[in-house]
């Protein structure tokens, strides 16, 4: 029982050692965003064509599995699912830790982050970027407010509304995130309002497998028992999610392949594109999508936490090779300054832009997603935000208990 009681309180040798290790990783990624700071981004693998690196590709992943994350507490309060409601306020926290490491990577990468107040007080409305300060700070409020009613008794009638607020705000957040992309018509890999469902259908993956993990790893180091029914539902889910982030991939190429003037960004990206290509195919579509889907499709698959993790953990890996498609592929295209007309000079016309990521640019990514790991790990040991119990019964009592409260 001391024992036990040990591990739910994170006094374990194990805890600390993953603690020191977060900390150990994030002061690695605040080391390089020095470095990149004094040095200037000459160290880095960026250039004057390629001036959305790696950091970005990590900043953009964690926003993206920020909203999606919150798609459990949604589920429980918005859409009356009860068996999600324990798992709630997780849901919150993982949102908002997701949401913060993805900002502090992407104000980091700006390479003048003392500027930032600037950009807070001077908006251009006529700029997505000017739009997405608004949304990531009003996601962070609603999500507050959203957990605040969870976890406060007196509180719980509020959840329902709350939950809507922050249901609506996570899905503007992610079209403003995937307008970013959408709204540049210089770049023939973006210009598609496309852009904006595809991204929200990429975060309900892509957030529901970080949740997962963390779930799976928290239960496992704290000692508390996780339904089979419970991981089961999730397992369908996720399968479900997967699908339609791959289907709007598919409408996605298949309306550029409509249009003639992007029959050259397809064929680099689906076919020529060396690293890209690779990571497309094999990172993103067979690996991120389609092995995960065919590990989850068994019918015991309840009882099969190894291909849980396992699947989970692929969606991650192919949702970072997505990213890394979409933000360094589509800027790695040769820019079409004048559509139409053949223009030539000495300054890169028709030259795919070269790009490899260096150190301190990995450090950073990786300090972002340490700190997200920080903030859950410190959280789930001085907060509870999660019950003692996730087994099925215990889940099946909270459930009926829920719904005798609510009639």
């Amino acid at each position: 029982m001391k024992s036990t009681l040990r591990e739910l309180q994170g006094a374990s040798p194990g805890y600390y050692l993953l603690l020191g290790g977060l900390a150990l990783v994030t002061l690695s990624g605040l080391g390089a965003a020095w470095f990149m700071e004094h040095h200037g981004h000459i160290v880095t693998g960026m250039n004057n064509q390629v001036v959305w690196g790696l950091p970005h590709v990590f900043a953009v992943f964690l926003v993206v599995a920020a909203s999606g994350a919150l798609n459990v507490a949604s589920m429980a309060s918005v859409f009356g699912k009860a068996e999600f409601k324990p798992l709630g306020p997780l849901s919150g926290l993982l949102a908002l830790a997701l949401l913060l490491g993805g900002l502090t990577v992407l104000m980091l990468d700006l390479g003048r982050p003392d500027r930032l107040v600037v950009a807070m007080t001077h908006f251009n409305f006529k700029s997505i970027f000017a739009l997405n300060i608004f949304l990531y700070s009003g996601f962070m409020g609603f999500v507050i407010a959203y957990l605040w009613t969870m976890m406060e008794r007196r509180m719980n009638r509020y959840t329902p509304l709350a939950g809507l607020f922050a249901f609506v705000w996570r899905m503007a957040l992610t079209t403003g995130t995937g307008s970013i992309f959408g709204f540049l018509v210089a770049r023939q890999a973006y210009d598609s309002a496309l852009l904006a469902p595809l991204f929200i259908a990429l975060s309900l993956s892509y957030g529901l497998a970080v949740f997962i993990l963390v779930l799976m790893l928290a239960c496992r180091g704290s000692g508390r028992p996780l339904g089979d029914a419970l991981m089961a539902r999730f397992a369908r889910l996720q399968v479900i999610f997967i699908a339609a982030g791959l289907y709007f991939v598919l409408v996605y190429h298949l309306t550029n392949l409509y249009f003639t003037k992007h029959h050259d960004f397809e064929r680099f990206i689906l076919l020529e594109g060396g690293l890209h290509t690779i990571l497309f195919w094999l990172g993103q579509v067979l690996l991120g999508s389609v092995l995960p889907m065919l590990l989850l499709l068994h019918p015991r698959i309840d009882q099969m936490r190894l291909r849980i993790a396992a699947s989970a953990t692929l969606v991650v890996g192919g949702g970072f090779a997505q990213m890394y498609v979409t933000i360094i592929g589509g800027q790695a295209f040769p820019l079409v300054l004048f559509p139409g007309r053949q223009v030539s000079s000495s300054f890169f016309d028709g030259v795919v832009n070269p790009y490899s990521p260096s150190l301190p640019e990995w450090l950073l990514g990786f300090g972002g997603v340490a700190i997200a790991g920080l903030i859950v790990t410190l959280a789930l040991k001085f907060l509870g935000f999660l019950p003692e119990r996730l087994d099925d019964a215990a889940l099946q009592a909270s459930s009926a208990a829920n719904a005798a409260v609510s009639t």
